[in-house]
């Protein structure tokens, strides 16, 4: 089963989460979404699993940045949005054999262990 991480290096929970699955010899690909944005069939495809809620980064400069018609939007204008700006999405998130599993990582160990886990 291929585990892909979709983050920014820079990124301090993305460094978090690579460090836990390091710790416990998981196997995965980490992708820079800043140097390689997502492919927009790819986002939707993540966004129709996962829910575009989910998946903003409402912490950062580009999110703020967008105004408020942002309240009104659906998941069409964000899946538009996060794949012309990958810092709109949250980090890290996880793909597990082509099917987006997990963003963010925050979950309990065992969950995180039942999602992530091999």
């Amino acid at each position: 089963m291929a585990l892909t991480v979709y983050g920014i290096p820079t990124c301090g929970t993305c460094k978090k989460a690579m460090q836990w699955l390091d710790s416990r010899a998981i196997a995965y690909e980490f992708i820079d979404t800043k140097a390689f944005p997502p492919a927009e069939a790819m986002v939707a495809a993540w966004v129709k699993i996962l829910g575009s809620k989910a998946m903003r980064n409402t912490s950062g400069q580009s999110y703020r940045a967008l105004g408020d018609e942002k309240q009104t939007w659906g998941d069409s204008e964000w899946v538009s949005a996060f794949s012309r700006d990958a810092m709109l999405l949250k980090r890290p998130l996880f793909v597990r054999d082509g099917q987006a599993v997990l963003v963010g990582f925050r979950a309990p160990e065992a969950t995180l262990l039942e999602i992530l886990g091999e």
